[in-house]
């Protein structure tokens, strides 16, 4: 018999799923057209694959941005590595951008290593204080041919739920396993996408998704134009028609009841002929004009202009060719309204990761969650040349600014990378002092003299 608790959570994951599914529709370009007459449809029945897939690249262009390069006041890069974070990262910053919540689950492997899996919103939920807006508890639900599992996350102890059904109701669960756990907070840390205070988090699709509509529509609107009326005309007067044998698949005569021949008015002037000749002087030809397809260019741009303003996407990353920046600082001025929200969302993800770190310390030392003091580290979301970069780290090294880990860290580079570097710098140095040429040149006299004492030994 399922509990009250599995019963509410299981209720909060399946309210929005049917929402999550057409922004997953969105988010890979296999929406259908929402604006496409009866006509278009009978004229071009596979019109519905022509999308633009904007959203796509909407959150694509906002999570290549967000990249966690370190942690301060706590070591805890080897466990993130160890977790796959430094990729995995990315790919939950994609489902919270898309979705408008994503999580992680922390917890111990055997070996008491912390464990970080990064989660959907369609197999998980939470239920929040709506004092503290704090998560009082979370779910995780999936399924396999024949069952479904799901696991209860409280703040005290970890619930195994199955079923021996697939897609089962939330009444058909059984008990499997309860573990309990001193951390005193639920090991769910939620990544919403938040920017009000009330509600859930807000998808970078939602606004896109009737802007889309439209530029896809005009997109329709285009392929058909091209495909009936873009082309020129001919047009012939004074011929008359004639008749052929309607044949089969096979070039085989098709006939009546009657064992005649089914005949069919055609053009006696094939469509392939470069030369179109007739032998009645009365006859005319001419040519109509090709549709004039400016007016579609037009409306696709003003369609882009609108998911512009709405996305923050610069003008050469939607396709207008013609207002690509010619320079990295007319690249840096026009993604500037992107790198600002890219900063906004480094703010509002942070509290997260900064919360998962708490977690890791926790389950690896043993101590409480709330007494680990950590800050995460964001590599710099303006997009620019490595050269440029590098000439204005350069400049706040010799100011005193930047010490040489903080240089490397504002070039991107992690925790793991600036230690091997400073290892490898020091190393250098030692080799290049007084004393470290003196002992080197004093190896190197003796390697010669025991190579030559060698042959010698050979020689005789």
């Amino acid at each position: 018999m399922s509990s009250d608790l599995l019963v509410e959570l299981l209720q909060t994951l399946d309210g929005p799923q049917h929402r999550y599914a057409e922004l997953d529709q969105y988010a890979s370009g296999k929406q259908k057209l929402a604006y496409l007459s009866p006509e278009a449809r009978i004229a071009l029945p596979a019109l519905n694959r022509i999308v633009s897939n904007i959203p796509g690249l909407a959150v694509t262009s906002l999570a290549e941005r967000l990249r966690v390069t370190g942690f301060k006041g706590a070591d805890v890069w080897a466990d993130w590595v160890a977790n796959d974070l430094d990729q995995m990262g990315t790919i939950l910053h994609r489902e919270a951008l898309t979705f408008g919540d994503a999580y992680a689950i922390v917890w111990a492997r055997q070996d008491g290593s912390p464990l970080v899996t990064v989660e959907s919103p369609q197999q998980v939920a939470v239920i929040r204080d709506p004092a503290t807006r704090e998560i009082e508890s979370a779910v995780k639900r999936w399924r396999s041919k024949t069952e479904t599992f799901a696991v209860v996350y409280t703040r005290d102890r970890i619930e195994h739920w199955k079923a021996r059904t697939a897609g089962t109701a939330s009444s058909g669960f059984e008990l499997v396993e309860v573990i309990e756990h001193p951390l005193q907070v639920v090991p769910v840390v939620s990544f919403c996408n938040a920017a009000r205070i009330l509600g859930c988090g807000r998808s970078e699709i939602e606004d896109l998704v009737p802007l889309v509509d439209g530029l896809n529509s005009t997109l329709a609107g285009l392929a058909v134009a091209q495909e009936f009326t873009a082309r020129p005309r001919r047009w012939a007067t004074g011929i008359e028609l004639i008749e052929v044998p309607k044949l089969d698949g096979n070039n085989v005569p098709v006939l009546d009841g009657d064992g005649q021949p089914v005949m069919e008015t055609v053009n006696p002037i094939p469509e392939g002929n470069r030369a179109m000749l007739s032998e009645n002087d009365q006859a005319k030809f001419g040519q109509l004009p090709g549709a004039d397809l400016k007016g579609y260019e037009a409306a696709s741009r003003i369609w882009l202009q609108q998911i512009m303003a709405v996305s923050a996407l610069p003008a050469h990353m939607v396709g207008i060719t013609t207002e690509n920046p010619s320079s990295s600082e007319a690249i840096r001025a026009s993604e500037s309204a992107l790198t600002a929200r890219a900063e906004q969302r480094q703010a509002v993800f942070g509290r997260s990761w900064e919360q998962v770190a708490r977690l890791m310390v926790a389950i690896r030392d043993g101590v409480d969650v709330a007494s680990v003091n950590v800050s995460v580290l964001w590599r710099d979301p303006s997009s620019t040349s490595v050269a440029a970069e590098a000439d204005a780290v350069t400049k706040l090294v010799q100011a005193g600014i930047l010490s040489r880990s903080g240089a490397l860290r504002r070039l991107g580079y992690a925790e793991d990378e600036i230690a091997r570097e400073s290892a490898s710098r020091t190393s250098e140095e030692q080799n290049e002092s007084p004393m470290g040429i003196f002992y080197g040149r004093q190896a190197t006299e003796a390697g010669n003299a025991a190579t030559a004492a060698l042959n010698n030994r050979e020689a005789a």
